[in-house]
């Protein structure tokens, strides 16, 4: 057969046709197949990192990463029955995969931050924690940041990788606290007595513990007070309610035995200030009359 000036042979042309309809119709077959084997096996992981008590952030995001890494495998398989050269595309899915790195390093620094913080769990959601001076309660952990709840309700957002390069303080790991609290009193105050009233007052609280008993010591000698520290344990749901408790029991309880608890004080000592006032008393009687 000839169209425009060219011999064109019918039976080669529909026997290529023919063959690329079913290599394309083999393809999409894979295409199909492959995605619900990868739904599948994503299905039979979850459940797996379920039983395994892996945590929901954890198990959501290698979910997603082996349902990805399938699909594209699947796709590769899929474009070499087409003729692709997958070669090619793997080499181009590489270069796209460096590149994004390179501009993404910090959110992935981030990531990968988090990815640790959800692994090797130092708080969870609900914890009590100290983080770069901010004190709060964990709402939410993402793979890219960390929520916590402030005590006057103020929502902190801080990047995972500040979290796992900074100290963080975990209130709420252990299920009990210890209360610090540090009185001055004056120098000329009884510090038998004193000690007696804080540990009496520590002993009658009825969230504090008996064991370990609640204990007094001097800890400074200050340059207007004689300091004493008073140590009792509690749990962690009671600590903040029994430290303000104490400290406007202790209060009341000084005022009422004549402790007094000073002011800073400062003594000023001014050289040549006898002179100074001498010149001034000379200077200010009358003169003799002349006569």
């Amino acid at each position: 057969m000839e169209f425009l000036g060219f011999t064109l042979d019918v039976a080669a042309l529909t026997d290529s046709a023919l063959t690329l309809l079913l290599k394309v119709v083999l393809a999409l077959v894979i295409l199909l197949v492959g995605r619900w084997l990868a739904k599948k096996a994503i299905t039979i992981a979850n459940r797996i990192m379920l039983r395994s008590r892996l945590d929901d952030t954890v198990a959501s995001f290698l979910s997603r990463l082996l349902y990805g890494i399938l699909l594209v495998i699947v796709v590769l398989a899929a474009l070499s029955k087409i003729g692709v050269q997958t070669t090619s595309v793997v080499a181009i899915l590489g270069g796209v995969a460096i590149a994004v790195g390179l501009s993404l390093k910090d959110q992935l620094s981030n990531f990968a931050a988090g990815i640790m913080i959800v692994t090797f769990r130092p708080f969870v959601r609900g914890d009590f924690i100290q983080v770069n001076g901010f004190t709060g309660t964990v709402t939410e952990i993402t793979l890219v940041n960390t929520h916590i709840t402030t005590t006057n309700n103020h929502d902190i957002i801080f990047p995972n990788s500040d979290i796992t390069t900074s100290a963080t303080t975990n209130y709420s790991s252990l299920p009990n606290r210890r209360v610090d609290i540090t009185i001055g009193i004056g120098y000329d105050a009884d510090i038998k007595t004193a000690k007696n009233i804080m540990l009496d007052l520590a002993a009658s609280n009825p969230v504090a513990f008996s064991d370990p008993a609640p204990i007094v010591r001097v800890t400074n000698l200050g340059d207007n007070s004689v300091d004493l520290t008073l140590n009792v344990w509690t749990t962690n749901a009671d600590w903040w309610d029994m430290q303000c408790d104490l400290l406007e029991q202790l209060k009341y309880a000084l005022d009422d035995n004549k402790i007094d608890i000073p002011f800073p004080q400062r003594s000023v000592h001014v050289k040549g200030l006898d002179q100074m006032v001498n010149n001034m008393n000379q200077a200010q009687k009358p003169l003799p009359d002349k006569d």
